[in-house]
């Protein structure tokens, strides 16, 4: 089901013409683990600002510095059936834009009928919805409107799959809000305090550092331009590695939790203790979907496999995904005791420990692990 269905989405980018004030260039056929990229092509700007160079589509952005919005939001689009193997026009001619099949982070306009998705002109405030109210970047506006295509095609179904839904909200707050963020000047926190540290590793930092340097002896358009290829690889590439994360272990996780919580009562009549019948990242799963499925009262132990030990685990469930502290924390009595000494204090044999906080605990069996989790239910 999860198998990747668009092996073209992946490409090696080389350079294909580069004139002093525009260029264009086509992502070839290659895929990112295909070994070196094919030998650059080089074509007239006279062919073309003429359109004789290609019948295929023709993506446009601006030259110059660039940012990790308009690198992603041009490998994005590319992965559309409307724009897919796009050329590429990086330029700031007006009258070149204007004749270009989308426009991104320039041009002054948004419009997606026309595909125009810029972002820097006075009076947008266009953000994503859904709860969701950071101003969209270039990358946000395509993904606003291509999002859903991209994903349904990697999960192989229909864009009104609710799954397809799921990951579309889920990608953009975890991948692409941030991108729109940085780019608009939006601070993380609203905080006047100065950061603690400097964190210079993000996807948006990584991409200015791609810019030729300030002195660098080459500041030809062809360096940039070759430059602006690895940011788009480089976004392209993380976008995609986030893309099927989503897909091969999220999604899969989400589904165990579900299946754990609509069979909570046969567990216990309490509906307060969990069992996942594998393991899996649990704890972001429960919190969202207890408030979608409104859940009460909510989970206060989940049970599941240690996979090397084979032993159970019983886990306490924070108050929230932040917190150290526990709805309900396994009993103070058993804290920090082992073996023989915390199976005689729980009257449960098989036990193996707790932890000194109470935030988790073990025993050798499942019906060991589940009379711990009840015991602690009652006191």
């Amino acid at each position: 089901m999860f198998s990747t269905s668009f092996s073209h989405l992946q490409r090696v980018f080389a350079l294909r013409c580069s004139p002093r004030r525009h260029s264009l260039f086509p992502l070839m056929a290659d895929t990112l683990t295909s070994g070196s990229p094919k030998k650059p092509r080089v074509c007239a700007f006279s062919d073309v600002a003429s359109g004789q160079a290609s019948q295929k589509k023709r993506v446009g952005t601006h030259n110059g510095s660039f940012h990790c919005d308009e690198a992603l939001g041009c490998f994005l689009i590319r992965l559309t059936s409307k724009f897919s193997s796009a050329d590429v026009v990086r330029t700031r001619n007006p009258e070149l834009l204007e004749s270009l099949d989308a426009v991104l982070d320039v041009g002054g306009v948004y419009d997606p009928s026309r595909d125009r998705y810029d972002h820097h002109q006075k009076g947008f405030s266009e953000v994503f919805g859904h709860g969701f109210n950071t101003k969209l970047s270039s990358a946000g506006l395509v993904y606003k409107h291509y999002g859903k295509e991209i994903i349904a095609k990697e999960l192989q179904r229909d864009e009104s799959d609710p799954d397809v839904q799921r990951l579309y909200l889920a990608i953009y707050k975890s991948f692409i809000e941030a991108i729109d963020a940085i780019d608009n000047g939006i601070n993380q926190y609203d905080t006047d305090q100065p950061p603690k540290y400097v964190n210079n590793t993000s996807l948006s930092s990584r991409v200015g550092r791609l810019n030729p340097n300030w002195n660098d002896p080459d500041q030809s358009p062809e360096k940039e331009d070759a430059a602006f290829h690895q940011a788009m690889s480089l976004t392209g590439d993380e976008f995609l590695q986030s893309l099927r994360f989503y897909v091969r272990s999220w999604l899969p996780a989400r589904a165990i939790v579900i299946d754990s919580l609509s069979s909570r009562k046969d567990v216990d009549p309490s509906g307060e203790i969990l069992v996942l019948n594998q393991y899996c990242p649990w704890k972001l799963h429960l919190f969202e979907l207890e408030e979608e499925l409104k859940i009460d009262p909510q989970i206060k132990y989940a049970l599941y496999q240690d996979e090397r030990s084979k032993s159970w685990r019983v886990q306490a469930v924070s108050v929230s995904p932040e917190s150290f502290e526990s709805r309900k924390a396994l009993p103070s009595a058993w804290r920090g005791l082992r073996d023989d000494e915390l199976s005689k204090e729980t009257g449960i044999p098989g036990c193996v420990f707790v932890h000194m906080s109470g935030f988790i605990g073990g025993n050798s069996t499942f019906e060991g692990a589940l009379a711990m989790a009840k015991s602690a239910l009652s006191l």
